[in-house]
C-alpha cells in the first residue's frame, strides 16, 4: 500500500488529505471537506498535473520577454523538459495574448500561450 499526506489546493479550504492506494490500485482519499478533494488526491496519486508559467524570447520586440503560460495542465514529470524547450524558443514581435507559441508540447496536448501583447519595435530613424 502507498500512503502520501496533501494539502488541497482545489479550493480555498486547504483540505488536509491523506491518500492511500492499495496494492489492487484502488484508491480512497480521506480529509477532504469537498468532492473537488477526491479528484485532487486521486490525480495527484495517479499522475500530478500542473499548469507551467515562463516566458520565452522575443525578437524585435519593445520588451525582450513574453510571459507564456500552457492552456491546460501537463504532467509534472515533463515540466523541466518544457522548460528546456521554452529555454531555447524564440517568437517574432508581435505577439498577442492568446497566440500559440508552441502547440501540443511534447505531446501532452497542451498548448503554450502567450498571455500578453508585445509589440514590435520601432526602427529608429537617422536624423
Amino acid at each position: 500500500m502507498k500512503v502520501e499526506e496533501m494539502v488541497c489546493i482545489m479550493c480555498p479550504l486547504g483540505c488536509r488529505l491523506v491518500v492511500k492506494q492499495e496494492d489492487n490500485g484502488e484508491i480512497n482519499v480521506s480529509g477532504n471537506r469537498c468532492p473537488r478533494g477526491i479528484e485532487y488526491g486521486k490525480q495527484e496519486m495517479v499522475e500530478p498535473l500542473r499548469i507551467l508559467t515562463s516566458s520565452v524570447l522575443v525578437l524585435n520586440g519593445d520588451m525582450p520577454l513574453v510571459s507564456v503560460k500552457t492552456n491546460k495542465p501537463i504532467p509534472r514529470r515533463v515540466i523541466m523538459q518544457v522548460m528546456d524547450i521554452l529555454k531555447n524558443t524564440k517568437v517574432e514581435a508581435p505577439v498577442r495574448v492568446g497566440d500559440i507559441i508552441i502547440k501540443d508540447v511534447l505531446n501532452t496536448g497542451a498548448d503554450i500561450v502567450a498571455t500578453r501583447n508585445v509589440e514590435r519595435r520601432e526602427k529608429s530613424s537617422a536624423t
